[in-house]
């Protein structure tokens, strides 16, 4: 009978998973057209990373280095393929079985076996997995193309459960659970959610600690320790390479420390305090949790045609006011610009609360503790002293920006306390009277707040923000705030309803009127007509496109073309229209600007100090009808870069400087100075046609060299790859050789005929070495030891874990073969 039941069992979970497909595919129905998602980060992706996957493609192997973005950077977070953890071949498999609708059947079967493995009714585990799927964020960021993200978000489910079921007792079953699903979370490459999730298991580990000295089970909660730990350092091994290689580099980037002392009270460890808090969520925009469009729900959402606004057009005399009305933007909460609200659902909401009067054990304070900890984690810069002091002390918060990504916690914790008080209803583990009781005070608390603010919406502000004034004239504002007023007045009832309907259900099984599977059945659909109706406001049928337009996101402009005609190996070039937010740039060239969230801080402060300012300048001298060599002759920075060409109209021939410095020069003298502040601020008067600025760190180098002051030698760029540059060198005499690349020592080598030699970083950016007179061939590898040693690392942890877990499951077999039949 054990036999039978258990074939049924996993025939059960098959008809689940496939319940989720088809769900999945129901919500992205145009990808059964042959559509694809339009994703502006996937775009910009594609940008960014086309010199690396070319050079896969045609050569079978990792370049490690792209050229194309910032003058130059590491391409571990961009497009980098780690061979030897052998769990990629699990996600890429579901990629590309799945589409983009992998992810949101991700999202259902990673929460279905949380639910399952804290043994939640199973039904109601599948009702509790499609709350959690389609939480409005989780679909908001798949629009964006955040896939990284995603998968992060689908795997932190599994992460959990591994650890719960180890706490539970099941110790190695739960060690090879987590750490085959920490293998893929950390495989997902999002860290900051990976961040998130051990907030979340943390907070978890002090509550299970308490309890267990509370109920002196100290030597069962070590013990489910060692066993995580285990687990979890085979997943880092498995993932040791990408690990290692991305710490590594973090160092050198904008979320590691400045050398630079100025705005020392703005500056961290790793990111500036201002750009961490830049998107933080309101403090009472807390309530999109529970009604949608409090805050007006996305910034791209505009009130209509029917709308107070539009009919204020129409009395302004505006011209065309169908197309101006798009411009008017509901959103009026503290964020820059969102995409759309974090809304878990009312009927969630409803439940959560519920959870606190029926949910007893760690379960419950571990779940209000992670969700608290989450909900004002978000608020970010509208609470700056807790914020500052831990971005100062808490290890690697400073590391990630956005605060108000930290709901995600929420997102999680809120759902889970949510069903396992519904079971613990169902089950027959609560008295009813306090169950009872429950209800009528969670209802009494999310359906009265929802009615009062549809009867009274004003009570909560007066519906706008800071840039309200810059955007709207006055005799606009008014009819912005009444169509603000009545979208919440709509949601706010909404939320009412869907609370009274889910109350009401759950009291009629209560009154035997339904049977248990017919409520859960009925709760489901409530849920997920809450939440889909929502969620289709920001990734609905108009964000797909045919699969030929999305391929090339960016069609050969004019400019490109006339730019790709020159057929010399390198050169870089500069569009000015939005530089540092650009990777259409990258898609064709060797991009002087670029997209990218962890460009080198170096490079950032060079783009502040010198590049911004003189783009600025070159666009006044330009402007102003000043001859270009005069203007460009100013410009020492963007000559320095080998900056060929500036892209000013995409449809026009893009401009030529007349004065790049090419691919490598020498210079007659060098100015050695103490640190990072004065070697940027030597760099406002130099030339760097002549002069090199060298930081004394480097003064070995540079000690006692005879440099000559007039040269007849040449070098010349003679090979070109991302990872690999070739030059033909030939001069009489020792030369201080500059070249146009971005110094980065933790991979780049020298070599002089076949020979290593040590090269050194001059002008705040780039590279220099000391050359001897004579014909030379000068190579530069990319030979990042990190990359090559941790993959070793990885396949070792990958065989053991496949190994761990082929032993465990050959030990399940063997013993439910050796079950009676009648057991």
């Amino acid at each position: 009978m054990a036999k039978i039941s258990g074939f049924r069992n996993i025939l059960t979970n098959l008809g689940i998973i496939l319940f989720f497909i088809v769900l999945s595919y129901a919500y992205l129905s145009p990808l059964l057209e042959g559509k694809v998602l339009q994703m502006p980060d996937i775009e910009h992706h594609k940008g960014m990373s086309k010199e690396l996957v070319d050079y896969r493609e045609e050569n079978g192997e990792e370049a490690l280095w792209t050229n194309s973005m910032f003058a130059g950077m590491p391409g571990y977070m961009v497009s980098v393929i780690y061979p030897d953890n052998l769990a990629r071949y699990i996600n890429g498999n579901i990629r590309k079985l799945f589409s983009i609708a992998g992810f949101l059947i991700l999202y259902m079967v990673g929460f279905y076996i949380l639910l399952m493995s804290l043994k939640i009714n199973r039904w109601l585990s599948v009702a509790g997995a499609v709350a959690f799927a389609f939480s409005s964020y989780f679909l908001i960021i798949l629009g964006a193309g955040h896939m990284s993200k995603a998968n992060a978000i689908g795997y932190l489910a599994p992460v959990v459960a591994g650890v719960l079921i180890s706490f539970r007792g099941k110790h190695l079953a739960g060690s090879l659970l987590l750490s085959a699903a920490l293998s893929l979370e950390l495989l997902a490459n999002h860290l900051q959610i990976t961040y998130y999730g051990f907030i979340l298991i943390a907070l978890l580990g002090i509550v299970e600690l308490i309890f267990a000295i509370r109920e002196k089970t100290l030597p069962s909660f070590f013990k489910a320790v060692l066993f995580l730990l285990a687990g979890a350092i085979v997943a880092v091994g498995m993932n040791f390479s990408r690990l290692y290689t991305t710490w590594e580099y973090s160092k050198e980037t904008i979320r590691g420390p400045s050398e630079l002392t100025s705005e020392s009270e703005n500056k961290t460890s790793g990111l500036d305090k201002d750009y961490v808090v830049q998107w933080s969520y309101g403090i009472d925009e807390t309530l999109t949790l529970l009604i949608p469009n409090f805050k007006g729900g996305g910034s791209q959402v505009n009130p209509g045609v029917d709308s107070e606004s539009y009919k204020a057009l129409q009395r302004q005399g505006v011209q065309n006011p169908r197309q101006t009305i798009q411009a008017v933007s509901m959103y009026h909460g503290d964020q820059p610009g969102t995409s759309g609200p974090v809304y878990i659902g009312a009927i969630i909401v409803l439940f959560f609360v519920l959870g606190l009067y029926v949910v007893k054990g760690p379960e419950k304070w571990w779940l209000v503790a992670a969700t608290v900890v989450s909900v004002v984690l978000s608020w970010g810069g509208n609470i700056m002293w807790l914020t500052s002091f831990l971005l100062d002390y808490l290890p690697f918060y400073n590391k990630f920006r956005a605060p108000s990504m930290t709901l995600v916690i929420a997102q999680f914790s809120m759902p889970l306390l949510g069903f396992i008080a519904l079971n613990n209803i169902l089950s027959g583990k609560v008295e009813k009277k306090v169950w009872l009781n429950g209800l009528k005070w969670s209802v009494i608390f999310t359906g009265g707040l929802s009615l009062l603010l549809a009867i009274v919406p004003g009570i909560t502000g007066d519906f706008t923000n800071a840039a309200d004034s810059m955007r709207f004239p006055d005799w606009l504002m008014d009819s912005v705030i009444a169509d603000r007023k009545s979208m919440l007045r709509t949601d706010a009832f909404r939320s009412f309803l869907f609370i009274a309907l889910a109350s009401g259900a759950l009291y009629l099984w209560h009154l035997k009127k339904i049977k248990a599977t017919p409520f859960i059945a009925l709760l489901a659909l409530l849920i997920l007509v809450d939440l889909w109706t929502v969620d289709k406001r920001y990734l609905n049928n108009n964000n797909f496109v045919p699969k030929r337009q999305a391929e090339n996101p960016f069609p050969m402009t004019p400019a490109d073309k006339a730019i790709l005609s020159d057929t010399d190996l390198y050169y870089r070039v500069l569009p000015l229209q939005n530089p540092f937010q650009d990777a259409r740039t990258s898609y064709y060239h060797k991009n002087v600007g670029g997209y990218h969230a962890a460009k080198l801080r170096r490079y950032q402060e060079l783009i502040e100090h010198y590049l911004q300012p003189e783009m600025q300048k070159m666009v006044a001298g330009l402007q102003s009808g000043s001859a270009i060599d005069s203007v460009f002759r100013q410009l020492p920075v963007i000559n320095m870069l080998n900056t060929r060409y500036l892209i000013f109209d995409l449809n026009q021939a893009p401009i030529r400087n007349p004065f790049p410095l090419g691919n490598a020069w020498f210079v007659s003298d060098f100015k050695m100075v103490g640190n990072a502040d004065d070697e940027i601020k030597a760099m406002e008067t130099f030339n760097p046609a002549e002069t090199a600025v060298v930081d004394q760190r480097f003064i070995e180098h540079v000690n006692g060299i005879s440099i000559a002051k007039e040269s007849n030698g040449k070098i010349e760029l003679a090979e070109y790859e991302p990872n690999y540059l070739k030059y033909n060198f030939e001069a009489e005499n020792d030369q201080f050789t500059v070249f146009s690349e971005i110094y980065y020592d933790k991979g780049w080598n020298a070599y002089i005929d076949g020979e290593p030699i040590p090269h050194f970083r001059v002008n705040y950016v780039l590279r220099a070495m000391i050359v001897p007179g004579g014909q030379h061939t000068i190579e530069f590898k990319f030979e990042p030891k990190s990359y090559y040693t941790g993959n070793k690392i990885s396949l070792a942890s990958s065989l053991l874990l496949i190994l761990a877990v082929a032993g465990y499951a050959f030990a399940q077999f063997r013993r439910r073969k050796a079950l009676p039949e009648n057991e």
